[in-house]
């Protein structure tokens, strides 16, 4: 019945997993959180910060097909390959492909639109009145260009986005360094500029307040592993971990790439794949940028954070390895010297993550249907962070009896079947 209390596990403690928590406790149920390490031990912790209501627009746009042979070669292109993974990764790499076509790139930007666009709003909502609000600060996002000839070259995906509701202004350079001079000496010419963003000043802390919040109001979160879900009749009835056994009437799954792997012992064959994201961080650097930036010749972004600067980008595909490779760092490093010339730090930290990408490019959210009571809340790609809230959200609605106002078809777990 609607609003019947349930008790309810949780299983993984990112950003979607500790919105969905939170929300769910504040409709009244029951909610253990789970994790095997703790909040945001994860991508939620080494995302580049953003709150990037304007990332609708999948990878595989039009035209990606013919660009990928040259970017995998290139020597200063973000997009990286591990080689000896390639064979592993060609049946989701076909799937994947088989999107970059006008149809299908405005169909998967106009359902991340209906997740992303208010993106600062539902992390303000989320976070209100609790601790985890300080590390919020709304802003704008600008993307970066050497000249306007980039951005034009870019004409399909702004024009994806202004269908999809969102407005810019374009800066010339003068525009550009009198709102960001730390650009003043780079290769930047030109800039667009879009409002209504914001970004996270620092994402491990603000996902662990936000943890620590969920547990103030009642909620229990175990820290360990997960041995099993057991299933009784077409339906979980509890999740087992290392020392105990936690009963539940609803089970809802997010933990990212991990996902596919746990969704594929419940029955549910999901084509995902793990996309390496890089970061780097340099720590009392001088010559900061106001507000998050993409750097749009090396696609990624530079976040200021607390008493550092992160820049988050770079893809590469080698599956779930934790060896970093050097080249993608080298090149983070390379880029921002050139974006930002005479920047000075006193240390950089380095980092790996997995981002969890599904074949569409939509995450997953509601409930698979082999599994009545199993709800599904992962594969955000790119847009974890961003759309972490509003997944949470829409599956706390669900799973109390409501319906929530967007339309769920385009997330649908089953929609692979």
């Amino acid at each position: 019945m609607k609003n019947d209390k349930k008790k309810v596990a949780v299983i993984g403690a990112g950003i979607v997993g500790v919105s969905t928590a939170i929300w769910l406790l504040r409709k009244g149920h029951d909610v253990t959180l789970i994790d095997r390490e703790g909040p945001a031990a994860g991508t939620s912790y080494g995302n580049a910060g953003v709150l990037a209501a304007c990332a609708v627009v999948p990878v595989t746009v039009p035209g990606l097909l013919a660009k990928a042979p040259g970017l995998l070669i290139r020597s200063q292109s973000p997009l990286f390959m591990r080689w000896r993974y390639l064979l592993k990764l060609m049946p989701w790499l076909g799937k994947y492909l088989r999107h970059c076509n006008p149809k299908d790139t405005k169909y998967i930007a106009h359902a991340l639109t209906a997740i992303l666009s208010d993106t600062l709003q539902q992390h303000l909502d989320l976070a209100a009145d609790t601790p985890a609000a300080e590390f919020i600060k709304p802003t704008e996002y600008l993307f970066v260009y050497d000249d306007r000839s980039e951005y034009e070259a870019e004409a399909f995906t702004w024009e994806v986005r202004k269908e999809c509701g969102y407005r810019w202004e374009e800066l010339d350079r003068a525009q550009l360094i009198e709102r960001e001079p730390c650009f003043a000496d780079g290769s930047a010419r030109f800039g667009v500029c879009l409002g209504d963003h914001g970004f996270i000043t620092d994402p491990g802390r603000y996902v662990a307040a936000l943890a620590n919040e969920f547990v103030r109001l009642g909620g229990t979160l175990k820290i360990g592993g997960m041995k099993d879900i057991e299933q009784r009749d077409g339906r979980i009835h509890s999740i087992v971990l290392e020392d105990e056994t936690v009963p539940c009437d609803v089970g809802v799954l997010t933990t990212g790439i991990w996902s596919e792997a746990l969704a594929k012992k419940l029955g549910v064959k999901i084509p995902m794949e793990a996309e390496r994201g890089y970061h780097i961080e340099l720590y009392d650097a001088s010559n900061l940028p106001r507000r998050p930036s993409m750097i749009s010749s090396g696609k990624f972004v530079a976040t200021p954070m607390e008493g550092r600067l992160r820049c988050a980008g770079i893809v590469e595909f080698g599956g779930l390895s934790r060896i970093r490779s050097k080249k993608p760092l080298a090149l983070l490093r390379k880029q921002l010297a050139e974006a930002i010339p005479g920047l000075t730090y006193s240390r950089v930290e380095e980092w790996l993550g997995f981002r969890p990408a599904p074949a569409d490019s939509i995450p997953l959210i509601g409930e698979f249907a082999i599994l009545k009571n199993m709800y599904a809340g992962f594969g955000h790609h790119h847009v974890g962070l961003t759309g972490g809230p509003k997944t949470g959200k829409l599956l706390a609605e669900i799973i109390s009896g409501e319906s929530p106002d967007t339309d769920m078809v385009p997330y649908d777990p089953g929609r692979f079947a």
